[in-house]
C-alpha cells in the first residue's frame, strides 16, 4: 500500500509535466513553466516519501524516470523552442530542443544503470529542467542566442561526467 502511495505522489510529476506541455500548446508560457516547478516539488515529495515509508523499489526507480523525462526533458525543451527558439533558430532549435531531450533520456538511463548513492555523474535532469523553467520567466529580457546556449550548455552537462553531490536526500 505503501509503494501505491508513493508512485501515486510519482505520478503527479508527469501530470504537472503534461499539463505543462499543454499549456505550452495553448501560449500559456507562464502556467506551462509553473507547472514545470509544481513537477520539481513532487518529484523532491515522492522520493522522500518513498523513503520515509521504506517503499523504494525498482519500478518506483524506473517511474520516477519516465515522469522525469517528461516532466525536466520534453517539456522545458518545448516551452522554450516554442516561446522563444522558433522564430530565431529554425532547425537549429528544433535540433537543440531534441538533443535536450535526447540527453536528458541518456542521462537518466545512466543514473539507473549505474546506481550510485553518494553523487551524481553529470547535472541531474530535474535540475536542468527547473533551471530552464525558470529561464522562461525571464525571456522577454534575454536575447535568444543566451536562451539557445543555455539549453546546450545543460544538455552536455546532463551527460558530462562531472560529479554532482546529492543533496537534501
Amino acid at each position: 500500500m505503501t509503494k501505491t502511495f508513493a508512485n501515486m505522489v510519482t505520478l503527479l510529476n508527469i501530470i504537472f509535466g503534461s499539463l505543462s506541455l499543454i499549456c505550452t500548446l495553448e501560449h500559456k508560457f507562464i502556467a506551462a513553466a509553473i507547472f514545470i516547478l509544481l513537477a520539481v516539488v513532487a518529484d523532491t515529495v515522492d522520493g522522500r516519501v518513498a523513503r520515509m515509508f521504506d517503499a523504494e523499489s525498482e519500478l518506483g526507480k524506473e517511474l520516477d524516470s519516465l515522469c522525469d523525462l517528461v516532466s525536466f526533458g520534453v517539456a522545458p525543451a518545448i516551452l522554450l523552442y516554442t516561446q522563444v527558439l522558433a522564430p530565431h533558430y529554425g532547425i537549429i532549435a528544433i535540433l537543440s530542443a531534441l538533443l535536450f531531450i535526447v540527453c536528458g533520456a541518456l542521462r537518466l538511463a545512466r543514473f539507473n544503470v549505474l546506481n550510485i548513492k553518494e553523487y551524481f555523474i553529470g547535472v541531474p535532469i530535474t535540475f536542468a529542467g527547473m533551471l530552464l523553467a525558470i529561464i522562461s520567466f525571464f525571456t522577454a529580457g534575454l536575447h535568444p542566442l543566451i536562451v539557445l546556449l543555455a539549453l546546450l550548455i545543460l544538455a552536455f552537462l546532463m551527460i558530462s561526467n562531472f560529479k554532482v553531490p546529492k543533496i537534501g536526500q
